[in-house]
Order: structure tokens, then sequence, then C-alpha cells
């Protein structure tokens, strides 16, 4: 009997290094590591978090779960890989329900050609291609939560390039239909992001997106641009990121990470700068500046809004994080109570 323990306990922990060794996880098929293992891993991460809000009269505060999503991947041959997860949070589109996250297969001729298909974010900005649980501010930025919408969709992307590549490049064709939205006209999306590393701390990019959003629409089209930034110079990192986007747009698609849409003109664009540093390997101040502006034709708008963020990130260890920020919100036309403390714990697994 004791032999038999013994074989199973060698057994589990040479299971568990194999699942180990898939690397870091990921939730955009544009960022796959290339292990060759096919080891099928479960993985995913919770993140409780508090909110107070400082709104007039009674302070508005709540717990709750920013995200909650559980994952599997792996791969069936050399070549053949899958990524499936599900979000289980109840804060994040509207219901109680858990939904498909992202889901697909991603088929790899070599570096420079990586096909994948299902459902998957949209290639376009830095913020948006950045996965969830390696944001630097518990709240991505307002102009990729507004402007880049949906952020996932149904589609086949093409990627090439890895982090030791100077040139890395992602194009995918989609419906622009957005999660759990079967395709409602004739029409698909085309849209792609390229990064250029110009030193080892220097390296910018640019996205661009051309689809017809409203449904059961071949007519009203939408274009949109962007440009990025991304300075890593020893222990100081900064990013920055202006976004123009322009025609139609549909509501009903949703901003990223659940984020309430709002009212947008003809004409709209925004920007935003973040830089951290990493004071050890535990303590990291960080501090953001962005702005958007729904209607660029309209003066003294009233949607017009410029946030400030500052706080820090604590890494337990590299699996746990806690993250304090505190979010400045700076209207220019009418003055509101709506500055915002977050607090949120981050569990990886």
């Amino acid at each position: 009997m004791k032999s038999i323990y013994k074989l199973l306990i060698i057994a589990l922990l040479f299971f568990s290094n194999t699942v180990l060794s898939q690397g870091c996880d990921v939730d955009d098929p544009t960022s796959t590591d290339s292990t060759s293992t096919r080891a099928i891993k479960i993985f995913g991460y919770i993140q409780p978090e508090y909110d107070y809000n400082f709104t007039e009269g009674d302070q508005d505060n709540t717990i709750r779960f920013k995200r909650a999503r559980i994952g599997v991947r792996g791969k069936v041959l050399n070549d053949f890989s899958y990524y499936f997860m599900l979000e289980a949070s109840p804060f994040i589109g509207g219901t109680a329900d858990t939904y498909l996250m992202d889901a697909f297969v991603t088929y790899e001729a070599d570096n420079w050609a990586r096909f994948s298909v299902g459902t998957f974010k949209q290639p376009f900005s830095l913020d948006v291609a950045t996965p969830c649980h390696m944001l630097k501010t518990i709240e991505r930025s307002v102009v990729a939560d507004q402007l880049v919408a949906p952020q996932r969709d149904f589609g086949l992307a093409v990627f090439g390039g890895n982090p030791f590549n100077k040139l890395n490049y992602s194009v995918a064709v989609m419906n622009g239909t957005g999660l759990n939205q079967g395709d409602n006209n004739t029409k698909k999306d085309i849209m792609g992001r390229a990064t250029y590393k110009i030193t080892r701390y220097l390296t910018i990019g640019g996205s661009f997106r051309f689809g017809y959003p409203i449904p059961n629409n071949n007519e009203d089209d939408r274009s949109s641009y962007g440009g990025e930034v991304l300075l890593e110079l020893d222990k100081l990192r900064v990013q920055a990121e202006y976004i123009y986007d322009e025609g139609a747009y549909f509501a009903g698609a949703a901003g990223g990470c659940g984020t309430t849409p709002i009212a947008l003109g003809q004409k709209r664009d925004g920007a935003y700068i973040l830089a951290t540093y990493a004071v050890n390997e535990k303590f990291e101040p960080i501090f953001k500046y962005e702005y958007l502006d729904p209607d660029i034709e309209v003066k003294n708008n009233i949607g017009y809004l410029e946030r400030m963020t500052v706080g820090f990130n604590y890494f337990v260890n590299n699996k746990v994080r806690f993250q304090l920020n505190y979010l400045a919100n700076i209207e220019t036309v009418v003055n509101v109570d709506n500055d915002q403390l977050l607090a949120q714990v981050q569990i990886r697994f």
C-alpha cells in the first residue's frame, strides 16, 4: 500500500508541475504564450472590491466583485491550442448569470502567422490588450471603455511576433455585435494593431477599426484610430494613448467590462497617460490622467470628462495583489460631487 501511495504522490507532483509550466495566463489571443505542453490547465482570478462614492447627501458605498473568472487552456497538438473562460461576477453584464467571456482555437503556423477563431478581445489599443488581472489601475481608461466597444466579439484573427521581436501585429475580421450576440447585418468589422520596439526602453504602436455597428444596417459605418507609446525605464513605466472615433455607434453593444455606455456625438476622442514606479518588488505607486470628449464638435459639452487617479499597488506575491485608487473626476462645465475611493484584492490561481 505504501508503494501505491508513493506512486500516486509522484504522479500528482508530475501533473502539477506540468500544469504550472504553462506560464502566464492571458485573456486575449494576441498575448498567448508559446509553450508546447499539452497539459490541461485550469486558471482564473477573483477581484473582491469596495467602492466608496463621494456624492452629495448619503455617501453610497458597496462591496462587490469586479471580476470573477475561471477558464481552461491547453494544447491538443503541437500547432493547435484552445482557450476558454467564463465570467461569474454578477456585477458585469447586468445579470447574475455566468456567461461566456472568451472561447477560441488557435493554429500556430509559425511565429509570424498564428490564427485564432472564436470569441476574444478586439485587437485595438494597448489598454484593451492588457489582461484584466494585469491592469495597473482598478478601472481601465474611460476612453478605452467607451470608444473601443464592443471590446469582445466573434471573429477570425491573425497575429505575429512575440515579446522578443521588435515588431508585433494583429489583424481581425469580426461580427461587430459584441458578446453573446448573433451577427445582425451582412457586413463585417475589420481592425488591427501593430507595435514596434524602437529601443529596449521605448515602444510605439497604432490601431485602426472600420465597421458597421448598427443592427440590420449595412450603410452607417464607424471608423476608429489610436496611437500609443510605452516607456519602460528601469523601475519607471509610462504608457500613453490617444483614440479618435467617428461615425455610427450602437449603445446596446455596451462598454468594456460592463461599463454603462454614454451618449456620443458624430466625432469623439480621448486620451490617457499612466505612470507607475516600482519602489521595490511589493510597492508600486501609480498616477493616471485621462480625458474623454464624447462630442468634439460641441463646445462646453456637459459630457466632457477629465479624471485623475492616484493610488498604489501592493504585491503580497505574484498571485496576491492589493490595489487602492482615488478617482478625482473633473467636470469643466457643471461641477458634480462624484469622486470615488476604490479598494480591491486580487487572487490568481
